[in-house]
């Protein structure tokens, strides 16, 4: 039987229809507007349709699918190609860490919240890992989880400063010695600057205070920010980071 996927309207939120994973991608790209979009993947009902109410009057964010287990997550990423998933962690057939290395092996541009009911440094390092720009709390509020949301479309980090900080340098202590020895030739190589941003972005330093401690403006940060994201290929600033501990790019100091 095919996997079928569950999709809300564009125009307004809608009870929840069942799509087959065949529809036609012209269909889809009707749906596309300036908006950021979100899938929403958990198993229980209600968790889904909390999420999609928190989110419904939010103007600049439209959920475009949702999906119960791992497996439909990913069919709905290849079929609607979302900005953004919000990913449980415990599901049938496909847990959220398996499913989030699919989806970014497949998708790299996609980026990928995790949903978790509690703050484990050693799941969230997994989870980083596996490609995850960081995660939120079951329990958060409203306002908690909408300003996660524009911190990833505004290439900010989601995660605590002190805590990515800490977790990164695990990273890194990690793949000392199992760093990529040769260059990937599909990404573009990145100025003096940018790789002094990128190691303040190891640091957990937020766009505000990297333009303050370079003494350059805040949108000539942001801009190093995004082009250090578009030449390593990735998603976010703090896979910007793991890929470039992967790559010997960035050290341990």
């Amino acid at each position: 039987m095919a996997r079928s996927l569950r999709m809300d309207s564009m125009k307004r939120r809608q009870t929840t229809e069942r799509w087959d994973v065949t529809m036609n991608a012209e269909v889809l790209a009707e749906k596309e507007g300036r908006a950021m979009r979100l899938a929403i993947v958990d198993d229980h009902n209600l968790a889904r349709e909390g999420l999609i109410d928190m989110l419904a009057d939010e103007p600049d964010i439209e959920v475009v699918g949702e999906a119960a287990t791992g497996r439909e997550a990913l069919a709905l990423c290849s079929l609607l190609r979302p900005d953004l998933v919000l990913m449980d962690v415990r599901m049938p057939e496909m847990d959220g860490l398996a499913a989030t290395r699919a989806i970014k092996q497949r998708h790299p541009r996609i980026s990928v919240l995790m949903v978790t009911m509690h703050e484990n440094p050693g799941y969230l390092l997994e989870a980083l890992k596996a490609g995850a720009s960081g995660y939120v709390l079951k329990d958060a509020a409203q306002h908690e989880i909408v300003a996660a949301v524009r911190q990833v479309r505004d290439g900010e980090s989601p995660l605590d400063p002190a805590l990515s900080a800490r977790l990164l340098r695990r990273l890194a202590l990690e793949s000392k010695g199992t760093t990529i020895t040769h260059w990937d030739s599909r990404v573009e190589t990145l100025t003096p600057r940018e790789i002094e941003v990128l190691g303040l972005i190891k640091l957990g330093r937020t766009n505000r205070q990297i333009a303050e401690e370079l003494v350059i403006s805040l949108g000539t940060a942001k801009n190093h920010v995004e082009h250090i994201i578009s030449k390593l290929g990735v998603s976010d600033r703090t896979q910007a980071v793991v890929r470039s501990l992967e790559m010997g790019i960035l050290d341990l100091s």
